[in-house]
Order: structure tokens, then sequence, then C-alpha cells
């Protein structure tokens, strides 16, 4: 990780990160690198790209699920990198992992990240809709509206 802090601070990070790690895990190129990227606004530009992208990414697992799996709901924030694909009511999550595991995808279990004592009967998998490069998203789409039909079914 890095920090960008005000100048009157610098010191007190320094010292105070010095004792962790050794410091900086970037060397003085990479640093460098970083500082640049920052300065001329490219991380900016960066962000917001991915984060469109994202967005169209996300809008449309949205859509397809709607129109090729209408038992299921997404919901969660529309910003990240996740979206949380409600099942139908009494659907065995890892059921549904186990299928998709089958026909190459990886999703979670919202059951497997959820406290037992607050997890109530509701059946979710965590969807990352980020990792595929985008050549591949749609065949990935594709193949989870696949999997969640015939799971579902």
């Amino acid at each position: 990780g890095w920090l960008v802090v005000p100048r009157r601070l610098v010191g007190e990070v320094q010292e105070a990160v010095s004792g962790r790690n050794g410091g900086s895990v970037l060397g003085v190129v990479e640093q460098l690198t970083l500082a640049e990227f920052l300065r001329c606004g490219a991380y900016d530009r960066q962000v917001r790209a991915m984060r469109a992208r994202y967005r169209r990414r996300r809008d449309r697992l949205v859509a397809e699920l709607a129109r090729q799996v209408p038992q299921v709901r997404v919901s969660g924030i529309a910003d990240g990198l996740h979206a949380l694909v409600e099942l139908p009511e009494g659907t065995d999550e890892r059921a549904v992992v186990r299928a998709a595991a089958e026909d190459q995808l990886a999703v979670c279990a919202l059951g497997t990240l959820t406290h037992a004592a607050t997890a109530g009967p509701r059946s979710a998998l965590v969807v990352g809709y980020a990792t595929p490069p985008e050549h591949l998203f749609p065949d990935a789409l594709a193949a989870l509206c696949r999997t969640l039909r015939r799971v579902l079914s």
C-alpha cells in the first residue's frame, strides 16, 4: 500500500511505518513511478476507466440474469467488483457452487462468509465480475447463466 499525507506529517508517518516490514515494500524506482502516475493524472484516469468498465460488466450481469434466470435477484452496491446473486428460498448454495466449479466457474456461497448466528435462511452467491479478461467475460457470463438455469430447474 501507499499513503499520500500532508507534508507536515511525512516525518511522523515515515517513523511509524519504518518499524513495520522494513518500511516501504516499493523500491525507489517504483515509488517515483507511482508519484509520477499520481502527479500527471494517469492514476485518476485509470481508476475512472476501470470504474466504468466494471459498472458496464455489473449492468450486463444484472440484465442477463434477469433475462435468463429470472428466479434469482442481484443485490448489493453497484460499485465494486462483486455482486450478490440471491437464490430462491431453500436452494443449497454449496450445490450451486459445486455445479459452477464443474463448469469452470469460481463463485462463493454467501454462507461461507457469514457468521452462523447472523446467517439466517438466505441463500446467495458472491459473484466476482472483474476477473475474466474482457474477451472472456461474455462466455463466463453465459456459463454462469447456464449453470444457474440447470441447477435451479
